[in-house]
């Protein structure tokens, strides 16, 4: 049987770093106030000279390096993102091009903060039936372009960076099932109101920024996250006592703390990052994945949960073999 499995994680964070006690000086709000409502200590924001394509670039290279593969042997790049550099091309051929190679697929996917879950479900897929052998997986935002600095109920929560996997063919367990879901219903609770397609109305421009509903993000996401993991464990006869790690989206450390409890992982094995990087929607989960692997926590053959949620609303989890 072949598995797609990750031989090599990386990422990259903007070296701007914005803490709580920053946009305290700028808004009413204070390093309290965000720390006890959310967990986030700081985040980074990425320089006027930085973009997605940039920062996932160097999350690629650093995932490709740990894999010990040459960038002509990868034949699929796929970015997760929210915030492409362009509306066409995707930022994956201008990664693609950055890397020095041409010819293997790249595409972009948008899938919110679910994007990298649902990254690794398509890349899985396209491993599993053959139409590639090696893939690179990666969620980069730079969120800081989207984000309205005055206001505070979402100003505290965004940050930018990326994370990369490279999957490869492989005979010993990798990616054991992703699932991944959407509902279009609750659109509004939490969306970037203008787009493309609507033509940007400067009068609005207030409206190109990140809207949401907070409280009513907070529940959705909880139950959600309960229900996927108790479908993709009941659905691979896994016991949630055999998992090793829990690696969910960094959004919050209530959301977090929440899901782990009803998963009954004790916050030791739950890999959290959103005090240092804030909410990085598509990179949160490879992010924490790579400086799980990287300081020696997770190790070869432990079993891993990864789960999002995000806009759209749409969700996923991914249960794979370290």
């Amino acid at each position: 049987m072949t598995y797609a499995r990750i031989i090599g994680t990386g990422s990259y964070l903007p070296a701007k770093v914005v803490t709580n006690d920053d946009l305290a000086e700028s808004m009413e709000t204070s390093d309290e106030w965000i720390r006890e409502r959310t967990g986030i200590h700081r985040r980074h924001v990425a320089s006027d000279d930085e973009t997605t394509a940039t920062i996932g670039l160097y999350a690629a290279q650093n995932a490709i390096e740990a894999a010990g593969i040459e960038v002509d042997e990868i034949d699929l790049i796929l970015v997760a993102t929210t915030t492409p550099d362009k509306v066409f091309p995707a930022t994956a051929t201008i990664i693609q091009r950055r890397l020095g190679i041409a010819g293997c697929g790249a595409f972009d996917l948008q899938a919110a903060c679910s994007g990298f879950v649902y990254g690794l479900d398509v890349a899985d897929r396209y491993i599993r039936s053959g139409g590639a052998r090696t893939a690179v997986v990666i969620g980069a935002e730079t969120l800081s372009r989207i984000t309205n600095w005055e206001d505070r109920t979402t100003a505290v929560l965004f940050g930018d960076g990326a994370g990369a996997v490279v999957l490869q063919a492989s005979e010993e367990p990798g990616i054991v099932a992703a699932h991944i879901h959407a509902d279009g219903k609750q659109e509004e609770l939490l969306h970037v109101p203008q787009g493309i397609s609507q033509g940007y109305d400067q009068t609005r421009a207030g409206e190109a920024y990140i809207q949401m509903n907070g409280n009513a993000v907070f529940r959705k996401a909880v139950a959600t996250l309960d229900s996927i993991a108790r479908e993709t464990l009941a659905g691979h006869g896994v016991e949630k006592e055999q998992l090793d790690w829990f690696v969910p989206h960094q959004a919050n450390l209530r959301i977090i703390t929440a899901a782990a409890k009803k998963l009954g992982m004790p916050m030791e094995r739950v890999v959290v990052t959103v005090d240092e990087h804030a909410n990085t929607s598509s990179a949160s989960i490879p992010l924490a994945l790579d400086i799980a692997v990287r300081d020696g926590r997770i190790q070869r053959g432990e079993l891993l949960l990864l789960e999002a949620f995000g806009a759209g609303f749409t969700w996923g989890s991914a249960l794979l073999y370290y």
